[in-house]
């Protein structure tokens, strides 16, 4: 980073904080530090003693350091080469206390952190030889002398300096100025360098609060300065000049990037891309393109990857047990089906048998779209168990759920020969009983339940196969309950919500990946018209005259009572309307019924006692009545784009044409009207995906707060998902030819892991 690089607030005086200008006495106060402050930090703090090499030089001074930032502790045996970066970050030059606690709200705690706070914007600044040339609105850098001072003459009125060369004039505009400041920093007849915005005032160039105000001896401002992401009490000048400082601590460290890819993509080392992501020289040197900060996004993701290859590495070092199957019981099954599999599902099911015939335990991710056949595959999965001598369970996060997945094994278990069970919580008494003596006997050989599975009694005689529906419903302690019910059971998880694959990489990048991207023969397409919600008496009327010859309909409202706050239609009020105009063909399901009603409901719908289910979200993902053929989703564009999808897939699962209605309420947000072009255009769930990711970001396609989702400062998963699967391939094969990371360049990624604080592959690489 070049050393004359004060940032934005050069030299200005106080008071314009748009401008980010201030007097160099306020800024020591304004930091909490003196006079003799910089002198103070300028250098890191001592490292610690090799008797203790997890201290890092922190010992931190105020509230806003690392030690309450609420990171954990770093893994012992942090190399001592990296401890200057891990210090406080009040140890770098101008950093007082004050400075800090803002630095903290940026998630900036230590010098590290400050490496990757990277600017965000630049502005170019133009040299120009004579003020004639200004152009206003321009980002200017002039030589003038300094004519006049102008004092204002009453309270709020600026100070103005008039500068002149031999080609003109510029004004110099400033607000709340102090007299001693403003007159030793332009005193009249002496030269100076003036750099800022140009603007024109009754004819007159002017720049107010300049950014820069130089003696022709100083360096002069560079051609383009970054902008750094600032809050609190921070200017641009302090944190460049405390990143510099980071910078000037960031030791030289070996390569730890595979050496073709970076010839492959003309990338600098890791030193020098860290000084040329802070020292931009053009506004395509801010870009995600630039080779320094594709680099550094790719150490991110290599460092990510390779903590989730260690995982999966130390899940696959856990003996699991060979379930070896002929595929007997699948051939019945797949003899039985009215139409073969697809090549996705044939695809699959080899995947997960081969799997499951291998020594080590299976932990597979099965993706599909709505109705690609995830049932079919997790079925031929569960049979292979049973066929090899085990069990499997299925494991579903509601009754509803659980009932529905009953309902579509019990015809395959039965080609199969299989016998297959339900547990659910409101199992009680003898039939119970039975179920688990039966289960610990070994004479059931799938379990379908909800949480109930996990409960002390349930017993299996030998549990192989552990298959997760919804999985994201389920916490990690559930799922190793579940797999604590058998001896090192392989465990399927399944997912109805299409995941790009970046985020799927990111997300479940310890996991094998199985995709179900083809849906079976049979499923028809549904038909999405999109209409303002000013014509619901004519939706109402079609519904009718399609009741009237015994289609079934579900009717979907965002809110189950209506809100003063937010103005959305009510399902309890819905409900009223249509229950007026139906009658007892109408049925209300939502979140916060007693399961019992709302499960007598469901059952009323499926079973064709009523033809009508008004309904939340409740619905959006498992509910399976296949005589269902129209979905109306009203007030659509307050809903997501993948929960549009979701609930468009309840509809088009039988042999009926099925049709969804958007209803939108005027007027449409811009960002709303291409969600619902996009779903009038396509059925792919994948595509809708990736939509959704490009629109709303991957914290909000998953849900950051839930998904595990790592929170990268430099890699953007939206838009680098190539440099992710570059990374997981590159991690995978690593580890495959240096397990132990012994090699140099193993050595080299884990200084990286160190570096990223990736502590849970720190742990793994120390149990060996």
């Amino acid at each position: 980073m070049a050393g004359n690089r004060p940032g934005l607030s050069g030299t200005g005086p106080p008071g314009d904080t748009d401008r980010r200008t201030v007097e160099p006495s306020q800024l020591d106060r304004a930091q909490g530090g003196g006079a003799g402050q910089d002198d103070l930090f300028a250098q890191p703090a001592p490292a610690a003693s090799p008797a203790d090499p997890n201290k890092g030089p922190s010992a931190s001074r105020n509230p806003a350091s690392a030690a309450s930032s609420g990171r954990p502790a770093a893994p012992k045996g942090r190399p001592p080469i990296l401890f200057p970066l891990f210090a406080g970050v009040e140890t770098l030059p101008g950093v007082g206390p004050k400075a800090a606690e803002a630095f903290a709200a940026l998630n900036v705690t230590r010098p590290r952190d400050l490496l990757f706070h990277l600017p965000t914007a630049g502005i170019a600044r133009r040299t120009v030889a004579r003020l004639a040339d200004l152009r206003p609105s321009e980002i200017a850098t002039v030589t003038v002398r300094v004519l006049r001072h102008h004092q204002p003459a009453s309270k709020g009125r600026p100070w103005r300096v008039i500068c002149a060369d031999d080609s003109g004039d510029l004004a110099l505009v400033f607000f709340h100025a102090r007299a001693p400041w403003i007159e030793s920093q332009l005193p009249i007849g002496a030269t100076r360098v003036i750099s800022g915005k140009v603007e024109l005032f009754d004819g007159l160039a002017q720049m107010v609060h300049p950014d820069h105000i130089l003696s022709p001896s100083d360096p002069p401002p560079s051609g383009f300065e970054p902008v750094y992401p600032l809050a609190g009490a921070l200017t641009q000048r302090v944190v460049a000049r405390a990143a510099a400082a980071a910078i000037d601590r960031a030791p030289s460290l070996p390569e730890w990037v595979e050496p073709t890819l970076i010839l492959q993509r003309g990338w600098p080392d890791w030193s020098a891309a860290i000084r040329a992501a802070h020292d931009p020289r053009g506004m395509d040197d801010l870009s995600l393109l630039s080779p320094a900060r594709e680099r550094l996004a790719y150490d991110e993701l290599l460092a990510h990857q390779m903590t989730l290859a260690l995982v999966r590495r130390d899940r696959r070092r856990t003996a699991g047990r060979v379930t070896q199957a002929e595929g007997r019981l699948q051939a019945r099954v797949l003899k039985a089906l009215p139409w073969p599999p697809t090549g996705a599902q044939a695809r699959a099911v080899a995947e997960i048998t081969a799997d499951m015939a291998s020594p080590q335990r299976m932990n597979r991710l099965l993706q599909g779209d709505v109705g690609s056949g995830k049932t079919l595959v997790a079925a031929l999965a569960l049979f292979a168990a049973v066929e090899a001598g085990g069990q499997g369970v299925l494991m579903a996060p509601t009754e509803i759920l659980a009932r529905q997945h009953l309902a579509a094994l019990t015809p395959l278990a039965e080609a199969a020969g299989i016998r297959i069970a339900l547990l659910t919580g409101r199992d009680k008494g003898e039939a119970r009983e039975t179920v688990l003596a039966d289960l610990a006997a070994g004479r059931i050989g799938v379990l379908v339940g909800t949480h109930a599975v996990f409960q002390p009694g349930v017993t299996f005689h030998d549990l192989r196969l552990a298959v997760i529906d919804e999985q994201h419903r389920f916490g990690v302690a559930q799922r190793l309950e579940l797999a604590a019910k058998g001896l090192r059971p392989d465990m399927l998880v399944m997912t109805a919500t299409p995941i790009p694959r970046s985020l799927a990489l990111a997300q479940y990048g310890d996991m094998d990946l199985s995709v179900l991207d083809e849906k079976p023969p049979g499923r028809k397409p549904v038909v999405t018209t999109v209409l303002p919600d000013s014509r619901i008496e004519d939706v109402a009327a079609r519904l009718q005259t399609a009741m009237d010859r015994g289609a079934r309909a579900y009717w979907v409202c965002p809110l189950v009572e209506e809100s003063e706050v937010v103005d959305l239609t009510a399902a309890e009020d819905r409900f009223q309307m249509l229950r007026a105009r139906f009658g007892d063909r109408v049925r209300l399901v939502h979140g916060q019924m007693p399961p019992e009603a709302r499960d007598a409901a469901m059952a009323d719908f499926a079973s064709g006692r009523a033809q009508l289910l008004v309904a939340t979200t409740v619905i959006e993902v498992g509910v399976n009545v296949p005589e269902a053929t129209i979905m109306v989703i009203e007030r659509a564009e307050s809903f997501g784009l993948a929960q549009l999808h979701q609930l468009r897939g309840r509809v088009g699962r039988g042999e009926g044409a099925s049709s969804c209605l958007l209803l939108y309420h005027e007027p449409l947000s811009e960002s709303a009207r291409r969600r619902l072009q996009i779903l009038r255009e396509t059925e792919d769930g994948f595509r809708i995906a990736e939509e959704d990711l490009a629109m709303r970001g991957a914290g909000d396609v998953i849900g950051t707060a839930q998904s595990g989702l790592p929170r990268f400062r430099v890699a953007d998963l939206e838009r680098q998902a190539d440099l992710l699967a570059t990374a997981r391939q590159d991690a995978r094969l690593l580890l495959d030819q240096d397990p132990e990371l012994s090699g140099e360049r193993g050595q080299a990624i884990r200084l990286l892991l160190w570096l990223m604080e990736q502590d849970r592959a720190i742990g793994l690489m120390a149990a060996g």
